[in-house]
């Protein structure tokens, strides 16, 4: 298993490029492009796009970006794209890239790594405390979490879901 960072290993950018138009076809095919193109030679550390390659096959990926198309523009960096190939998931797989995401960011300088998600079920173990609220494209006042490096954020979308996940953050908020 090899995480790939495409800033590193600039002959992985085309592959790059591909693989995040594929797993993310919702998003306009320029935008990979463009963003995964300029990062390479980019001043600022930010962003960053990762690939997870398995025998010599890339099975996922995941970015270390700014902004996710959210109003809090004071808020990051902000995992982003988050993708495991459906006949590789169950084997924490994303974890492996998660953790690079985190290694980088402390490595950086950054205090908190941001995720911006609907997917609550999949991050919710990781989840430490609530920040704050912001509007992300399409959706009314979404709730964040804060990430510190063994935590996540999410973003909660229910009321019933809000507090169950607070009190049993509030019971286990330092086990890893």
């Amino acid at each position: 298993m090899k995480i790939i960072s495409v800033r590193q290993d600039p002959e992985y950018k085309e592959k790059a490029i591909e693989y995040f138009q594929k797993s993310w076809s919702e998003i306009s095919p320029i935008i990979y492009q463009d963003c995964i193109s300029n990062s390479i030679d980019a001043e600022q550390s930010l962003p960053q796009w990762y690939l997870l390659e398995k025998d010599e096959e890339i099975i996922g990926c995941a970015g270390l970006i700014t902004n996710d198309f959210i109003s809090r523009m004071d808020l990051y960096p902000w995992l982003c794209a988050i993708f495991i190939n459906e006949d590789h998931r169950g084997n924490h797989y994303s974890e492996l890239l998660i953790s690079k995401a985190k290694e980088d960011t402390k490595n950086l300088g950054f205090k908190y790594l941001n995720l911006c998600t609907d997917h609550i079920g999949f991050y919710e173990n990781m989840v430490l405390n609530i920040w704050d609220k912001g509007i992300i494209r399409g959706k009314k006042n979404p709730e964040f979490i804060k990430l510190k490096f063994n935590y996540f954020l999410c973003l909660l979308n229910t009321e019933t879901f809000y507090q169950t996940k607070v009190k049993r953050t509030e019971e286990s908020v330092w086990k890893v």
